[in-house]
């Protein structure tokens, strides 16, 4: 059986384990689907496939408007991959095309435009600027259906040059004007108030598979830094808020710990709403919390790998879906690492106090939030043991950590820094870079268990605590 037949049995099943992991187009419809679509099935001769959603409207289809293929979670390959096109996919996600351009993508991988276009091309189907405009796309579909902005705004906010350019984008993702999109929205949407005030931009964060929000939420709370985060309600209704530093301002994030969804629903997200100061932010804000919250996660293949292993298949049926947490800010972590916060829940008093006094307050204190999380540059008068070496390395460059960053070279600089050590680098790697496949302190079992180390780590800590 190929790969093709495969993928169309999964389309037949409509297996939701898929989505997000390949596209499917059909000839007759000229339209696009994630695998899951609810949709009759097409016959096998009608069917074409895309690793992404970018690559199958680059051939022409448009969005479902049933099943919304550009809202499924993305694919967990990008997060595990450290070849350059993982790596430029997860920098693509965070908006640096947006920011800075084809080159300064480019730049950041150690590639030439040109190579980077020819292996996204090859890979993916879609070069940098079709995956960015379609990421653009999905966040001007959310703004048309979630808020009340004119459309204009909306086209900026979502990163076009040009009215016209979001006028045509819009046309050619969904077959539809703005102004149709708009009316078309879910009820559930309608009821979205204005933009930019205390009402926020409401998300549904999808992922794929079983989500043990108990768990991440308890994790969470148990290392919230005071006046950057807080967790507030009682277990399962719990909601988890922190402030955000982003490209272009301050943001407040909202998660909640009920999960939506389920097989009949056509899919699974936790609610989100998110607070910008400016609303360019939103694909990034949006992307930085998904790695927060380890959102692009493949359950079925951790469970599949963790749960043939004697020692971890009991604690894997227990907690199903247990995530990897990552984080929004790699800076902030790096030093929070650095602080202590590692496998064990520790007193955040460190962190708390820098907080206080180096961080940047909001305008307007919100609940106990009431600052962002200091920049390197703001602690390199910070006494702090062995801080000083991490911050001036940040803040001079001379080390980046950021979703594209070479995660082996990073991992050794961080460890050659004084103050850091193995072991925190190795912690910083797991939930700074967010990789799937890191066992902090080099614990037994690492072949076994990979390329899910991380997952296996976080297993071992849940049995521990």
């Amino acid at each position: 059986m190929t790969v093709e037949d495969s993928r169309y049995e999964a389309v037949s099943s409509r297996d939701a384990r898929f989505d997000g992991v390949f596209f499917f187009a059909v000839a007759t419809t000229g339209i696009y689907c994630r695998p899951s679509c609810p949709a009759i099935t097409p016959k096998r001769g009608n069917v074409s496939f895309y690793a992404t959603a970018a690559a199958a409207q680059a051939a022409g289809f448009r969005a479902c408007r049933r099943c919304r293929p550009d809202a499924v979670p993305g694919s967990a390959d990008w997060n595990a991959r450290a070849d350059v096109v993982g790596r430029a996919m997860r920098l693509i996600g965070d908006g640096v095309v947006d920011r800075e351009g084809v080159a300064g993508l480019a730049t950041r991988l150690g590639y030439s435009a040109r190579q980077v276009q020819r292996q996204l091309n090859a890979e993916v189907g879609a070069g940098p600027i079709a995956l960015a405009r379609a990421q653009r796309g999905h966040t001007a579909r959310v703004l048309l259906q979630t808020t009340s902005m004119q459309a204009a705004d909306i086209a900026f906010a979502s990163g076009f040059a040009s009215v016209r350019q979001f006028n045509e984008t819009i046309r050619e993702i969904y077959a539809a004007t703005p102004t149709q999109l708009r009316a078309a929205r879910p009820a559930r949407d309608a009821r979205s108030g204005p933009v930019g005030g205390a009402a926020g931009v409401p998300l549904r964060l999808a992922y794929r598979g079983a989500y043990a929000a108990g768990q991440v939420f308890d994790f969470l709370a148990a290392r919230a830094v005071r006046g950057v985060e807080e967790v507030v309600g009682t277990p399962g209704t719990r909601t988890y808020r922190r402030t955000l530093r982003l490209p272009h301002g301050s943001g407040i994030a909202e998660v909640s710990e009920r999960t939506g969804g389920g097989r009949r629903s056509g899919g699974q997200w936790l609610d989100c709403r998110l607070h910008l100061g400016d609303l360019r932010d939103l694909t990034t804000a949006t992307q930085r919390v998904r790695r927060l919250f380890d959102l692009d996660a493949d359950p079925y293949a951790v469970a599949e790998r963790l749960g043939a292993d004697p020692e971890l298949a009991p604690l894997v049926a227990r907690v199903p879906g247990l995530r990897s947490p990552g984080t929004p800010d790699p800076d902030e972590f790096a030093v929070r690492a650095l602080l202590g916060e590692g496998a064990a829940p520790r007193p955040p008093s460190g962190a708390d106090a820098l907080v206080t006094r180096y961080g940047t307050p909001l305008a307007a204190p919100d609940g106990a939030l009431t600052h962002l999380f200091p920049r390197p540059a703001d602690l390199l008068a910070a006494d702090v043991p062995g801080l000083d070496g991490l911050c001036r390395a940040l803040t001079d460059g001379a080390l980046r950590l950021d979703p594209g960053t070479d995660r082996d070279a990073t991992e050794r600089a961080l460890a050659a820094l004084p103050g850091v050590g193995a072991t925190t680098a190795s912690f910083i790697r797991m939930r700074g870079l967010g990789d799937p496949d890191v066992l902090p302190g080099g614990a037994a079992g690492e072949d076994a268990w990979r390329p899910w180390r991380s997952y296996a780590a976080h297993y071992r800590w849940w049995a521990q605590a």
